[in-house]
């Protein structure tokens, strides 16, 4: 169950600040496309209900692709670069994005419920996967969620203000550095994972793909400057 949160108000006096689920409509870039952003919580009762009417607002406004980001823990070190998966039902969505079609089974949460009936109410849907390190498992994660906002850059092509989000991910993987060099296990842990990493043909472990994902982002700053 998700708490309300008690505090103080600017004058002192005690106050409850309920947590709920905000939209923002705004647009991608000058001249680019319209882009809804949808930041909550997972609801405790009637999630058909909930989903039901977040998407006839996004489809009254002319809404057609329903976009979720979300993170897993994973067996990967934090010195790497994060991994993305990005996984779609939709075949042709799969093949245009270069997405793995999804062949999940098992429980579910809020983000599955609202990708299945927004594919039903007639959008492409499409969600992208960041794998965190299961040893470091408290949130946020900041580096996971500057990968993720890079592949989000990546689909609406434009740039994204990520204000300070890269130096909190670098203060964040030099916080699991420090973790890691206090535990004589986990340090022996996340070399064992950096040895498999960077033996693997991963894409994303590879130098080549790391310049090129630079020098795309400097292509986007460029453009949007």
């Amino acid at each position: 169950m998700v708490r309300p949160l008690v505090g103080f108000d600017s004058d002192g006096r005690r106050e409850i600040s309920w947590r709920t689920t905000r939209l923002w409509r705004c647009q991608a870039g000058t001249g680019g496309r319209d882009v809804i952003l949808v930041t909550g919580i997972e609801p405790n009762l009637r999630w058909k209900s909930f989903c039901d009417e977040l998407l006839e607002y996004v489809t009254s406004v002319g809404a057609t692709t329903l976009v979720t980001l979300g993170a897993l823990l994973a067996d990967v070190p934090h010195t790497r670069p994060v991994p993305i998966t990005g996984i779609s039902s939709d075949p042709l969505l799969a093949a245009r994005h270069d997405l793995e079609p999804s062949r999940y089974v098992g429980p579910t949460g809020i983000v599955g419920v609202l990708q299945e009936m927004g594919q039903q109410a007639g959008l492409a849907t499409l969600s992208y996967w960041a794998a965190v390190p299961h040893y470091v498992a408290q949130a946020p994660a900041p580096k996971a969620t500057l990968a993720l906002l890079g592949k989000l850059e990546d689909l609406v092509g434009a740039a994204i203000d990520v204000h300070g989000l890269p130096e909190e991910a670098k203060a964040w993987e030099r916080g699991v550095d420090e973790l890691a060099s206090d535990d004589t296990d986990v340090a022996d842990y996340v070399r064992s994972l950096e040895e498999e990493r960077d033996t693997t043909e991963l894409p994303e472990a590879t130098g080549d793909a790391i310049a090129r994902d630079f020098e795309r982002y400097l292509k986007r700053r460029g453009e949007s400057g």
